[in-house]
């Protein structure tokens, strides 16, 4: 299709989730385009079971793909990146958008593997973003909700609708990942943004509820009792930190 559109496109069919591919797949773009300047990350199986009856061999491919091909593309861009800069003397111009997910903002019971993957990458993005900032290189998260080949299942119950834009449809989503890697968004480092159906948001960095301070060397724990105690009691029931709320964004 890019082709097709008059661009120019290269195909690695190499797995992300190897460390020696992922370094060939990021080399062969830099060798044929002649410099990298985005990275999108996008890579992800599915493999769902509650936590009491997931195997190890559902485990492991999902953070090996999810995580780890995270990782391993941003690894060797981040090494083109910080030789471009020490050649240039200055910044380069370099952009990272990561693929996170709902499942991690709101806890998704029959996903733990992709949970604990999607909230694995952004914190490998948040990392990434405070120490490529200085090369002049942003990183930024996304969840998007969509209906791809990896999610057909999981939205095989909602039929598009007969008329316009199916809520689901990829397209919602694409005009985000291309303004993040745009000179643009060049303020927008480290960030978690949830986008589907004609909505883009904006998710809250993690804040202090509470503090609880010992008035002796340790905490006991009777005092213990006499303080998260009353406090989770006054709290409503089921409230966690989760947040669940985020499924129920909707544009308008």
């Amino acid at each position: 299709m890019i082709r097709a559109r008059g661009g120019t496109a290269l195909a690695h069919t190499g797995a992300v989730s190897d460390f020696g591919e992922a370094e060939q797949l990021v080399r062969t773009a830099i060798d044929t385009f002649g410099e990298l300047d985005i990275l999108v990350d996008n890579a992800g199986i599915l493999r769902d079971r509650m936590v009491f009856s997931m195997a190890e061999d559902e485990w492991d491919p999902v953070i090996r793909v999810h995580l780890k091909g995270h990782f391993n593309t941003t690894r060797f861009a981040a090494a083109h990146w910080r030789e471009r800069a020490k050649a240039r003397g200055g910044p380069v111009f370099g952009r990272i958008v990561n693929t996170s997910s709902e499942a991690f903002l709101a806890g998704s019971a029959g996903q733990p593997n992709h949970a604990a993957a999607k909230g694995g990458i952004v914190g490998l993005t948040t990392s990434t973003a405070l120490a490529l900032a200085r090369l002049g290189v942003t990183a930024n998260a996304i969840c998007p909700r969509a209906r791809t080949r990896m999610t057909e299942d999981v939205f095989a119950g909602l039929a598009p609708p007969s008329g316009g834009l199916d809520p689901l449809a990829p397209e919602h989503v694409a005009p985000l990942v291309g303004y993040l890697a745009s000179p643009a968004a060049a303020r927008i480092n480290g960030q978690v943004l949830v986008v589907h159906g004609g909505m883009v948001a904006v998710v809250e960095r993690p804040r202090v509820r509470e503090k609880f301070d010992s008035k002796r060397d340790t905490f006991t724990y009777e005092e213990l009792d006499a303080l998260p105690t009353p406090h989770f009691a006054a709290r409503p029931a089921g409230e966690r930190f989760a947040a669940a709320e985020v499924l129920g964004l909707r544009s308008g």
